[in-house]
């Protein structure tokens, strides 16, 4: 038997239970326990089917708040005085089990103690005195350390046989079948709009196929940022739903009636080789873009070809430098594009600015290691526009040392409402006829950060001495004092009106 303590006075329990922690090894089976014939263990009460995900010893009158749920607690029932409430109290914590050791305190197990786990559906086991608590612990670990080495040797076995499948001549099917297999469940790989591309295992029901394409919509390329994984389940039936890498934008779901620890694995496994497989997808959508530009070089209408593009009707165009001026090679400028969710990248050459046209009219978020300037969402006729809007703003955020800054799209609120857009934009090709485009985008650039010279140099990559002088340049040109804030602020109001 334990030692038993002194006595104590149980803390208050908390307003919440926390959430149960993941163990490192497999549940093991309470009916496992119970057949090691050297611990003499005796189920009394209760539900014979349980799994084990702990052991720990309490002697306290309430041991809530020190348990973490899966628990076969072991007590002597020192402060025992209230089965009804400790029992109650064990069952909201999530234990598993409770392991009672009669004598020296109880020369039997409380009547009243197995009333209350039959009442709660609390496995009720009786430790003879002659078991140590150490010895049911030391029996439960060597069972959950032989469930892990069970555990390890199904994914291995696993894992070749997704590796044979991949190597047949329908591997995408055939690597479906097996997981389907595996996981005993069913398998679908979907394209990010749900299109069913490969199935495999048994069909589920209806309310099933619905929640896993709710479910594989969380995961998908266009909502951004993704989580790469997502879980949950209906009833009985445990679902999950992976993204498939390098851009694919395909979805594998899974439904299976189980979940072990080794199912998340044998996943993995399979999105890998499923990515490898699905090649051809991405080629597919490749090739379309290389239709695309084809046909935008032998003059067909922009509008015409969008669809090639995506098919979206607004796009968004940005520009990127990697942080320290790090040189960017073709994939890292692709992984941009996939965190962004386009593959339509552009490298540029080196120390040129990544563009990446991004469709839809979602709003662009900071990607760490990167510097960005994004451009208004705009129509696919109007993409030198936005390429512009998106330079611009990719230097005031070198500038200002920012990860990302968008287009500002004020220019028709405020003041510059009152003035006729036609009529303002004629005022400011007069005012700015005489400048040329570097020295006019010098001007705008140097205004935008109040006078700058050093966060202008920045922003323009150019030396601060270039800057002084465009900038004096354009004084002479305009005939204008730059120093007067009027001035300033009417050259301010022509130069946002392009």
């Amino acid at each position: 038997m334990p030692e038993l303590p002194t006595g104590s006075t149980a803390p208050p329990a908390p307003p919440l239970s926390p959430a149960p922690a993941t163990p490192p090894t497999p549940p093991i089976p309470l009916t496992g326990l119970l057949a090691r014939e050297e611990l003499g263990l005796r189920r009394i009460a209760g539900p014979a089917e349980a799994e084990l995900l702990w052991v720990h010893t309490s002697e306290m009158a309430d041991p809530y708040p020190y348990l973490l749920g899966g628990e076969l607690l072991l007590s002597a029932g020192v402060l025992l005085t209230d089965p009804d409430t400790y029992v109650s109290r064990l069952v909201e914590a999530g234990a598993a089990a409770l392991g009672f050791g009669v004598r020296p305190v109880h020369d039997t197990v409380p009547e009243e103690l197995i009333a209350a786990c039959e009442r709660y559906g609390l496995p009720l086991i009786e430790v003879p005195p002659e078991t140590p608590f150490t010895a049911i612990a030391r029996a439960v670990w060597q069972l959950m350390a032989q469930a892990r080495v069970r555990e390890l040797r199904r994914v291995t076995r696993a894992q070749q046989a997704l590796a044979t499948a991949a190597a047949r001549t329908d591997p995408v099917p055939a690597v479906l079948h097996q997981l389907a297999a595996q996981l005993e469940g069913r398998a679908v790989l979907l394209t990010a709009d749900g299109e069913e591309l490969h199935a495999a295992g048994r069909t589920p029901a209806p309310d099933v196929r619905a929640a896993l394409a709710r479910l594989s919509r969380v995961v998908a390329p266009v909502v951004r940022p993704a989580p790469a994984s997502a879980t949950d389940t209906l009833g009985t039936t445990h679902l999950a739903a992976y993204a498939l890498g390098g851009g694919q934008g395909l979805v594998l779901t899974l439904a299976a009636e189980r979940r072990e620890a080794g199912d998340h694995t044998i996943a993995g496994v399979a999105v890998v080789l499923l990515s490898l497989l699905a090649a051809p997808h991405q080629g597919a959508d490749a090739a379309g873009r290389s239709a695309a530009l084809v046909r935008l070089l032998l003059g067909a209408d922009p509008a015409a070809v969008a669809p090639l593009l995506g098919g979206a009707e607004r796009w968004t165009v940005v520009h990127a430098r990697r942080g320290g001026g790090d040189p960017v090679d073709p994939l890292t400028a692709g992984a941009l594009g996939a965190a962004l969710g386009s593959a339509l990248v552009d490298a540029g050459r080196s120390g040129a600015a990544v563009r990446v046209l991004v469709p839809g009219e979602d709003r662009i978020t900071p990607q760490p290691g990167w510097t960005l300037g994004a451009s208004a969402p705009a129509a696919i006729t109007a993409l030198d526009t936005a390429d512009a809007q998106a330079a611009r703003a990719l230097g005031r955020a070198e500038a200002t040392r920012t990860p990302l800054a968008h287009h500002r799209t004020d220019t028709g609120r405020g003041l510059a409402a009152l003035v006729p857009r036609e009529a303002a934009r004629a005022h400011a090709r007069t005012l700015l006829a005489p400048l040329t485009e570097p020295l006019a985008e010098t001007l705008r650039c140097w205004l935008s950060l109040h006078g700058s010279w050093d966060r202008t140099a920045t922003a323009l990559r150019v030396h601060r001495n270039t800057v002084r002088q465009r900038i004096g340049r354009c004084a002479v040109l305009l005939g204008a004092d730059l120093d007067d804030m009027d001035v300033r602020t009417e050259l301010w109001f022509a130069l946002r009106q392009g």
